[in-house]
């Protein structure tokens, strides 16, 4: 019986602690494609305190923040939100990531 009772209390505090975490934003890099739908993670853009500061780049998108803009094949489709972000991003010209 108390067996029963560990589980069902775990059952009803999981969905909670996963709901509130936010995903390693150091290891959002590389080819990023927007999208409208299904998108892996959703993001804000903000003008300050934001989670990731972005660096578009053309090529060797190979370190954190560094986002190369494709339409096919990317390795994380964004949706761009005005609420409820997975986190926020501020478009950067130099040292990108986390903050």
């Amino acid at each position: 019986m108390i067996g029963f009772r560990c589980w069902v209390a775990l059952l009803l505090i999981a969905p909670v602690t996963l709901a509130d975490s936010k995903p390693d934003v150091a290891t959002i890099y590389g080819r990023i494609q927007f999208v409208t739908s299904f998108p892996d993670f959703k993001v804000k853009v903000v003008d300050s305190f934001a989670d990731l500061h972005v660096q578009v780049v053309e090529s060797f998108p190979d370190k954190p923040g560094r986002w190369q803009m494709v339409e096919s094949f990317p390795d994380y489709k964004i949706q761009i939100v005005e609420s409820f972000p997975d986190f926020t991003i501020k478009y950067v010209e130099s040292f990108p990531g986390p903050r």
